[in-house]
């Protein structure tokens, strides 16, 4: 408990410190509309344990426009991996949406694997619905209001993804008036069908919420199952994602 004190203190002063270099690569963890770099500690612990550099950068998600943050915040967290290859990409919810509209546009060729968590690649419901209140826009700023369902909605216009990306997606919710905005199976917050993006190497499916999904050891396990290997594996456990996959030499999952 120590370590991982010491270790949230250090990370949280300099999300942008030169890191050390590791064999597996540089991910950079890249948090969702209201929230903070602080929402993927978990993830960074466990995938720090697995050989990864990893760079957590913060920024204001309710403050400025998707391709604002995006031209912001993703070249100096490219930069801050510094010679550390390849570079993956985890994401939750809007930090998706940053991520395809920076690399429609930008494609670093230190550029690796992306997995998304909940991400409104065609959209939020909610948005649709609550929009146009005051709260919501004073809660989600200018980039919330751009992540409608329309077919003039930001992500509705960014194009297919022609890089390896896999989508984690959520069906459990714990606000019913939320799922009830929207239609099909969801994680309270964005539809399952909402997440798929064309051009997707895999979509999986896991019982989780939309806000906290990203410290769920089962999600933890299927990120760097992806990271790895450029795809799901169904079978992965719970115990997968806080002891790694070979936890019991390989029985319960691929070497």
């Amino acid at each position: 408990m120590k370590k991982i004190v010491l270790s949230f203190v250090f990370l949280c002063s300099s999300a942008f410190a030169r890191p050390a270099l590791a064999e597996d690569g540089c991910v950079i963890l890249l948090h969702g509309l209201a929230r903070t770099e602080a929402s993927f500690l978990v993830m960074e612990e466990a995938l720090t344990a697995r050989g990864y550099v990893v760079v957590r950068p913060g920024y204001p998600s309710t403050e400025h426009t998707v391709e604002r943050l995006a031209d912001a915040v993703l070249p100096r967290a490219f930069d801050a991996c510094h010679d550390t290859t390849p570079v993956h990409l985890v994401t939750h919810s809007m930090g998706g949406i940053l991520v395809r509209y920076w690399l429609s546009h930008t494609r670093p060729v230190t550029l690796g694997r992306v997995v998304m968590l909940a991400p409104p690649n065609k959209g939020s419901e909610l948005v649709d619905e609550m929009g146009d209140w005051a709260v919501f826009d004073l809660l989600h700023g200018p980039a919330g209001q751009e992540l409608g369902t329309g077919p003039t909605s930001l992500p509705n216009r960014l194009p297919p993804v022609d890089y390896p990306v896999g989508v984690i997606a959520g069906n459990q919710s714990l606000n019913p008036m939320f799922s009830a905005m929207i239609p099909g199976p969801d994680d309270s917050k964005v539809s399952v069908e909402s997440t798929a993006v064309a051009g997707m190497s895999a979509q999986l499916i896991l019982p989780v919420t939309h806000t906290y999904m990203m410290n769920n050891p089962r999600v933890i396990a299927q990120v760097a199952q992806f990271l790895k290997t450029g795809r799901f594996e169904p079978s992965l456990g719970w115990l997968d994602g806080v002891l790694g996959q070979n936890w019991d030499g390989g029985l319960n999952g691929e070497d």
